[in-house]
């Protein structure tokens, strides 16, 4: 299941994953059933999901991947959240998600344990996402971060990580880029994207990244572009000014806000023809899409139609 998921990524064919949010509460089948109705898992490459964005509670990741993993038989990337673990607990998850063959986990430093909305909640923060990627390399070679040998070792698990879309100095996004593939990432998943030339740039700098970077496993590398539909006008605008890592085109801040003039009905009519001619382009210029929501399936549902 995985070498195929790999091949695909590798591969000039569509590779589209869906990004989902575990609920606040203990069962995740709602969510599941939504997927199986739109019969998604049949026009993707595989799912991921989240672990506590904002510091805000949901169903364990980890968890939420293997049963999601398991249901629809299709690769699922587990988020983990460096906010959250100190390096034992984070071995421990991951020889146990092995185990269950979840293999594919995105390295996630995580938002502030301030944004929370539990009381006095602290981050267990040792280091950023590139202590998990230092973890895998290691589990991956057969050894624990202490340099003690597994036995048995683990099954080969697959890193991802991510990187802003947009910087006012972009060589500073490049050295983040080129830190991450240096740390063993085998994908880079962008905030989202909201024009051509944004992506353009992005995978130009990716490819400068692979060339420089001193891993071998950098040259198997792939940029998956991010992409978050806005169909509201308050979306665009919040995105826009309040959202760092990500910029968002004046003509399509100034065209959802006249539809949202007219109506709740045209600014989403607007904001849907506006991502979906994104979201055809973007697959155009590079098809490998991670499809961003808030689990707002029926979009992923149109715009995907059958891309894959």
């Amino acid at each position: 299941m995985f070498e195929k998921f790999c091949k695909k990524l590798h591969s000039n064919q569509p590779f589209i994953t869906i990004e989902i949010t575990p609920p606040h509460g203990a069962s995740i089948a709602p969510v599941i059933e939504k997927i199986r109705k739109l019969k998604l898992h049949e026009r993707v490459a595989g799912f991921s999901v989240t672990d506590n964005p904002l510091a805000k509670l949901k169903m364990s990741s980890v968890l939420s991947a293997i049963q999601v993993q398991q249901i629809f038989e299709k690769p699922v990337i587990a988020t983990m959240s460096m906010r959250d673990k100190n390096k034992l607990s984070l071995q421990s998850t991951l020889l146990g998600a092995n185990d269950f063959d979840l293999r594919c986990i995105l390295a996630l430093t995580g938002d502030p344990a301030k944004f929370s909305d539990q009381p006095e909640v602290k981050g267990v923060l040792e280091r950023d996402s590139t202590l998990l990627l230092s973890i895998i390399y290691k589990l991956n070679n057969g050894f624990s971060y202490s340099n003690k040998e597994l036995n048995p070792k683990p099954k080969p698990i697959y890193p991802f990580a991510v990187a802003n879309a947009y910087s006012k100095d972009m060589s500073r996004l490049k050295k983040k880029i080129l830190k991450k593939l240096n740390y063993g990432a085998r994908g880079i998943i962008t905030q989202p994207v909201y024009n051509l030339e944004n992506a353009k740039e992005l995978l130009e700098i990716f490819e400068e990244c692979k060339h420089e970077s001193v891993r071998d496993t950098a040259k198997e590398a792939e940029l998956i572009l991010g992409q978050f539909p806005v169909v509201r006008a308050k979306t665009a605008n919040f995105i826009s000014d309040k959202v760092p890592g990500i910029t968002v085109p004046k003509e399509i801040i100034d065209d959802m806000n006249l539809a949202a003039m007219d109506g709740v009905e045209k600014e989403q009519e607007v904001g849907f023809a506006l991502s979906k001619t994104l979201f055809d382009d973007i697959l155009k210029l590079h098809p490998k899409v991670h499809l961003m929501t808030h689990n707002h399936f029926d979009l992923c549902d149109v715009l995907i139609g059958d891309a894959d």
